[in-house]
């Protein structure tokens, strides 16, 4: 196989090609790491120069030696020292030998990854007319489940669905389950792992056959693989109560052989979103560049963007709303996400951070007014689609429209102010901007700088809260919190209690009683609602060192 197929294999997330002066057609055998103490270098091996500097003296040296033994080319690490691209670059052209880089990958990673390519780029098609393009996993299970008269699912090592054929019709349960949640439920993993299925999966040579019993149709799975490495697996199962065609093991063979090829270049695939979310993460965070993250997002640089913060639940850090659970499977929320976003038509970056996720919108529209219309009708329509589907309440901060992507972390910070506003007042409100929850904001802001600040002993909340603590079942805290919250509506604050409000007045009075809080106070209120907005009620009971 050529170096050309092998790169299209793997893809650019495992190695960036420098150069190659004898073209891409030249064959490669395998995979060597250079050893110093013996430094044989055969031909058509592709030479991992593990340990040696890109910029150094015996880098120009491994190339000639490696051009003289007729390799296929020299992978550095990925660290290039000015000048040493171009030192490399003309030895290369001395010798004719290809000179690439490593990027994300760890050497040892980087080994298996090729030696699975190489095991997989050398496989003959599937006998159905011109194949799926390189990487298009549900084309290829649109095939297989033609060739097999079935439906299919390709999975990963973990179990989660990559691709799925389009045949629907009267399909049982569990796929229903598995394709709904992209991902088999986690309790059938169990029982298969517990059963020894997976062990018997990933060590066999050939197709499982599990017959039908009760509701579950006949299934036949294989394991792919390519140079020794699992890399998932391809489900066939029976619909509509027909049977597989009779020679469904051996297409399901072959096509087990086909996908490996399909699935590494999947994983280098998902290599290069990963490289795009650290640049976009890294520059949100104002440590990167916003040129390396276009370049590896295929962004616009200079086109106006913004940011939103999508949360689930309570899922910012340090304020939520009693009774929200941020999702178990956060990544389920940024798949979502990523899927909604693009069949809207926009050019996004999906990073992770905390539970919750920032989406880095670009490609906006030029005129401000326009861009900013776009940013929230994309709020709103991701909050309702997502609250839909995931049962649970989706709120979206919105950040300031920006420029281009240099100002990208200017629209986190908006956005993020404004989605812990939304969160802290709970409320049915799902989308906002900074000067839509302005008076939130502040009021957590103030709240922020006076955390460190040491109160006086014996402030009332203190005096309360020594009280609750010494009579269990005692509630005046939270009775006190949720009366001033209410703005002193004694029925407003009962209802949120789950109380009447007679038995409200007559917390109020065991409130004033044993804190001597004087509710007619504008200072005592004012400082009872900090000291609860602080989230120390107890602080103040004991002097201060």
């Amino acid at each position: 196989m050529t170096l050309e197929r092998l790169l299209s294999v793997v893809g650019p997330g495992a190695l960036e090609l420098d150069t190659a002066p004898g073209g891409l057609a030249v064959a490669v055998g395998g995979v060597t790491v250079l050893d110093v103490l013996e430094p044989q270098i055969r031909p058509r091996e592709l030479v991992l120069a593990v340990g040696v500097g890109a910029g150094s003296a015996q880098a120009l040296d491994v190339v000639r030696r490696a051009g003289a033994a007729g390799a296929a080319g020299v992978v550095f690490g990925p660290e290039r020292p000015d000048g040493a691209a171009g030192a490399l670059r003309a030895v290369a052209q001395e010798t004719g030998t290809a000179v690439l880089f490593r990027t994300w990958h760890r050497w040892d990673e980087l080994v298996a990854v090729l030696r699975a390519g190489l095991g997989a780029a050398g496989v003959v098609p599937l006998p159905a007319g011109r194949g799926p393009v390189l990487g298009d996993l549900d084309g290829l299970a649109d095939a297989v489940a033609a060739l097999v008269g079935g439906s299919v699912t390709i999975e990963d090592t973990e179990s989660r669905v990559l691709a799925y054929s389009s045949t629907e019709e009267n399909v049982d349960e569990m796929r229903r389950l598995t394709i709904l949640g992209r991902r088999v439920p986690p309790w059938r993993v169990a029982a298969m792992r517990d059963a020894g299925f997976f062990r018997a999966l990933w060590t066999a040579d050939d197709v499982l056959h599990r017959r039908a019993q009760g509701d579950n149709p006949e299934r036949l799975v294989c394991a792919v693989r390519a140079g020794g490495e699992v890399l998932g697996s391809v489900w066939v199962a029976a619909v509509g109560g027909r049977p597989l065609s009779p020679n469904a093991s051996e297409a399901l063979r072959a096509a087990s052989r086909e996908a490996a090829a399909h699935l590494l270049h999947h994983r280098t695939r998902a290599a290069d979103s990963r490289l795009a979310e650290d640049a976009a993460r890294a520059l949100l965070e104002e440590r990167g560049s916003a040129e390396v993250l276009a370049e590896r997002a295929s962004l616009p640089a200079l086109e106006p963007c913004a940011v939103l913060a999508v949360g689930v639940g309570n899922a910012v850090s340090g304020a939520g709303v009693p009774g929200e659970t941020p999702p178990d499977d956060p990544s389920r929320l940024y798949g979502l996400l990523s899927l909604h976003c693009a069949a809207l038509g926009h050019r996004i970056v999906v990073v992770p951070a905390g539970g919750r996720a920032l989406v880095l919108v670009s490609a906006l529209d030029q005129d401000p007014d326009r861009a900013r219309q776009q940013v929230g009708k994309l709020g709103t329509s991701l909050t309702a689609q997502l609250s839909g589907t995931t049962g649970m309440p989706v709120r979206a901060g919105l950040g300031e429209v920006v420029p281009g992507l240099a100002r990208a972390a200017e629209s986190r910070r908006t956005a993020e102010q404004a989605l812990k506003a939304l969160t802290r007042t709970g409320g049915a409100r799902a989308v906002a901007r900074v000067e839509d929850v302005a008076d939130t904001i502040g009021v957590l802001q103030v709240v922020e700088a006076l955390r460190d600040l040491r109160l006086p002993p014996g402030t009332s909340v203190a005096r309360l809260a020594a009280f609750d603590a010494e009579h269990g079942g005692s509630r005046l805290v939270e009775s006190l919190r949720a009366y001033l919250d209410h703005f002193g509506d004694v029925s407003a604050a009962a209802r949120s209690l789950s109380l009447h409000p007679n038995s409200l007045r007559y917390r109020l009075g065991r409130i004033t009683a044993v804190s001597q809080l004087d509710l007619d106070s504008p200072d005592a209120r004012l400082l009872a609602q900090l000291q609860l907005r602080l989230g120390k009620p107890d602080e103040g009971t004991r002097p201060a060192p």
